[in-house]
């Protein structure tokens, strides 16, 4: 892995940005409640016991300002532990906890083409670029203009229908309801440093550069980061029945470095036009770059929280939403016309400017340490503080 400093994962302004996480203590056995100013990582709990319960006080960025003492970490100890995956050593968490993982598919065009390009060659790698040409000859360009669950977009989904080309993934993408699903279990997701994991059962693979919208228990967004949907190409190309197996692995989700909260100088407007990078470097001395322009996305971030939260879906520990992806890889890799896919020992970084950065090795999914710490663990854990109860909205 490429050697990483601590000032290159936090945002670009990093000096006016409020950022918070989670730190695994081996002293104390167990997952803090943190803030970062700089080099410095204050600890928080117990004054707040997790990030679900951060979110959801009267003003989380006021709380965390205002109760920041002596810096228990420093940044820079703390980033090498985890990229050198050392468990024994302070290292950094996925900074949600109680939150569920919730995500939305199929919100770009251009990616909700390759799904269909998936879906019609039924995952078989070594059909894609036979299969993307035929469909793209029938999509065209046009349809990136087309919003979804207009009189238009209605239209167009006639057409294809005619023409035997409507899908699923049409359906969400240019229907009135956009795709939402659970992504992973609480306490899953892996932070920065971690490894991420691709199954042995898949051969066709790829990272989800992706905006992370944190949300708390009354559907309020009070923060964001950036996260990795790792996505199995071939397994959720066989059926949509199978997204479970596509989407819901040991190690499958990440999310990181940090959530910045929201403030009176970075909000949900910062973000609209937001471009989230992708670098992929492999052992093999493959490269791969990719971009996710937030400007593109079809709908928009206020539909896709009300999509997953409302009087039909309620979060009582609040959640947190993927807002999906433009990035899907056809860079070939290997062969010609076999595309993209991961090797064990790839290195991501996803980065945004106004989040930090994201950086994960992958590997073998059954090889990876098995995910142990879970409710009743972090439960147990928090049981041994004393309490100060924080100001609730």
């Amino acid at each position: 892995m490429n050697t990483v400093t601590a000032d290159q994962i936090l945002p670009a302004d990093a000096d006016n940005a409020l950022l918070v996480g989670r730190v695994w203590d081996p002293e104390s056995g167990g997952p803090r409640v943190v803030s970062v100013s700089g080099n410095n990582v204050f600890d928080h709990t117990p004054q707040v016991r997790t990030v679900s319960e951060l979110m959801d006080l009267d003003d989380p960025a006021g709380f965390i300002t205002s109760t920041r003492e002596s810096p228990s970490w420093d940044l820079a100890s703390l980033v090498e532990a985890s990229l050198a995956q050392d468990h024994g050593r302070p290292h950094l968490l996925a900074p949600v906890d109680l939150q569920v993982i919730k995500a939305c598919g199929v919100t770009f065009v251009d990616s909700m083409i390759e799904r269909v390009i998936e879906e019609r060659c039924a995952g078989d790698i070594n059909q894609a670029a036979a299969v993307r040409e035929s469909v793209l000859a029938v999509l065209g360009a046009d349809i990136a203009s087309v919003r979804p669950g207009s009189e238009e977009a209605r239209q167009v989904k006639e057409v294809f229908t005619a023409k035997g080309m409507w899908s699923q993934y049409l359906e969400v993408g240019l229907g009135p309801d956009p795709e939402v699903f659970t992504k992973a279990p609480v306490l899953s997701s892996v932070g920065f440093g971690a490894r991420i994991g691709i199954p042995s059962f898949s051969s066709w693979n790829n990272p989800e550069p992706e905006l992370v919208l944190i949300v708390d228990s009354r559907g309020r967004v009070r923060g964001a980061a950036v996260g990795n949907d790792v996505n199995l190409r071939d397994v959720e190309g066989r059926s949509a029945l199978l997204l479970g197996m596509a989407k819901d692995n040991n190690a499958s989700c990440a999310i990181g470095p940090f959530v910045r909260l929201f403030d009176d100088r970075f909000g949900i407007e910062s973000l609209r036009r937001e471009d989230i990078t992708l670098t992929v470097e492999g052992t093999d001395g493959y490269r791969l770059e990719g971009q996710n322009n937030l400007s593109r996305i079809s709908r928009s971030f206020e539909e896709l929280v009300g999509a997953a939260y409302g009087k039909h879906h309620q979060y009582p520990d609040g959640f947190a939403l993927f807002t999906g992806t433009l990035f899907a890889p056809t860079q070939d890799r290997d062969e010609p016309g076999l595309g993209f896919t991961h090797k064990a020992g790839d290195q991501v970084t996803i980065r945004s400017a106004q989040l930090g950065s994201l950086i994960n090795t992958t590997g073998t999914t059954e090889e990876l340490p098995a995910w142990s710490f879970g409710i009743r663990d972090l439960m147990e854990y928090l049981s041994r503080f004393v309490h100060v109860p924080a100001r609730r909205a």
